[in-house]
């Protein structure tokens, strides 16, 4: 079920969506990131990390959507963490009375009744301003922004030259903007900005969404999405592997994604 992607960085794809989550190996347990979207499956990466003998010690949610806020009673009781916006949107949704509701009406309908919410967005948030994940481990070095959701977070695992990237640089979706903040575009490019000044610490990354990728290949989906993105800012028409006739088969969805970018844009302007 897990795929070694760098020392002691280990990661499991979800077969729907292509979630992946991530799990960093420390001297007495784990670090999971963003565990996966359905009951069984997290219950299955519970019962082998258990054979592997590798508890659970601590969680991260790298922002607030739906897919990578989920838990399972199977992974245990760990603390997990977020960052202080992201624990303050999940705390927010969950005060509405039919929080529960709002989300399952979100769930892909192929998982729909296979999802479990009891457990969805219970999050420990870290201090505003926090750079390391707490827990005895590689560091784990914390690159908040505001592309795609608020409180978003890439998580860098220095010693291993691991980035993992949450819901960015993926090679199956397009940048997907916050079309509800102030600046989604401007957001966005400093994000990448972002990546671009620490792609030299990095061998392997992990997207939220689709595959790892090498140190040249990020290199490469940074520029994609720069130019992805430069070009909704501008107006200009938008050529893009993920989109159109050439997105992949069974992805052909993301066009309506792009589509749906643009009129928001035009909305706003």
């Amino acid at each position: 079920m897990l795929k070694q992607v760098a020392e002691g960085v280990l990661v499991h794809q979800s077969p729907l969506l292509q979630n992946n989550a991530v799990v960093v190996q420390g001297p007495a347990g784990v670090l999971l990131i963003d565990p996966g979207i359905t009951g069984d499956e997290m219950a299955a990466l519970a019962d082998e990390l258990r054979r592997r003998g590798l508890p659970v010690v601590a969680g991260f949610a790298t922002h607030p959507d739906w897919d990578h806020a989920l838990w399972h009673a199977e992974l245990g009781d760990a603390p997990r963490y977020g960052t202080a916006r992201c624990a303050a949107e999940l705390r927010e949704l969950r005060a509405d009375a039919d929080w529960r509701a709002r989300l399952a009406e979100a769930l892909p309908p192929e998982i729909a009744g296979e999802t479990p919410l009891e457990l969805f967005g219970l999050l420990t948030a870290l201090p505003a301003g926090a750079t390391r994940v707490p827990w005895d481990g590689p560091e784990v070095r914390i690159i908040e922004h505001q592309a795609h959701a608020k409180g978003h977070a890439a998580l860098l695992i220095e010693e291993r030259g691991v980035l993992v990237a949450g819901d960015m640089l993926s090679d199956v979706l397009v940048p997907m903007l916050d079309l509800d903040a102030a600046d989604p575009i401007g957001d966005y490019l400093d994000a990448l900005r972002l990546f671009d000044g620490v792609a030299g610490d990095v061998e392997v990354f992990v997207p939220g969404h689709g595959s790892t990728g090498d140190a040249g290949r990020l290199r490469a989906q940074i520029d994609l999405d720069r130019a992805y993105v430069e070009a909704l800012r501008d107006g200009k028409p938008v050529s893009d592997p993920r989109i159109g006739p050439s997105a992949r088969p069974g992805w052909e969805w993301v066009s309506d994604v792009h589509d749906g970018q643009v009129q928001g844009l035009v909305r706003r302007s």
